[in-house]
């Protein structure tokens, strides 16, 4: 039976989820400052970003490229403070990204990100996305 610090770590993870799926850039940004901690950490490869800065980037980029994009969540491991997601990004290029024009490609590609929580909100955040599949599919690399 999951704690009570679980139960919320869920939760808060359901809603920014939610959030992200709005296709709304402003709603998207109110819930990273909502449910990620000011302080917060995504890390990346050679370093650490603030959290919520990253979400807004990242979320402009996509949203600007993807107008469509959908996560779905496949697989949710809940334990203590952390949440581990297995998801499915799926959706279509009509705007620019990576510097080239629309290819009206659509793309459905997977990702992980584990999420550590502290007092009920994210306080570190890493990721692994399958840029491979989504470029390959858009046809901005080869097989």
């Amino acid at each position: 039976m999951p704690s009570t610090e679980e139960a919320r770590n869920r939760e808060t993870y359901r809603r920014f989820h939610d959030a992200v799926n709005s296709g709304d850039l402003e709603v998207i940004v109110k819930a990273a400052e909502e449910f990620i901690h000011p302080d917060a950490r995504f890390h990346v490869t050679g370093g650490a970003l603030p959290a919520v800065q990253a979400q807004r980037q990242v979320w402009d980029v996509l949203l600007r490229a993807f107008p469509d994009i959908h996560v779905s969540v496949e697989d949710l491991l809940v334990s203590e403070d952390k949440i581990v997601a297995r998801q499915r990004v799926m959706g279509t290029h009509t705007g620019e990204y990576r510097g080239r024009p629309a290819t009206g490609r659509a793309v459905t590609y997977d990702e992980i990100f584990i999420a550590r929580f502290a007092d009920g909100l994210i306080i570190d955040l890493w990721g692994v996305v399958d840029l491979h599949a989504q470029l390959r599919q858009l046809g901005f690399v080869e097989e």
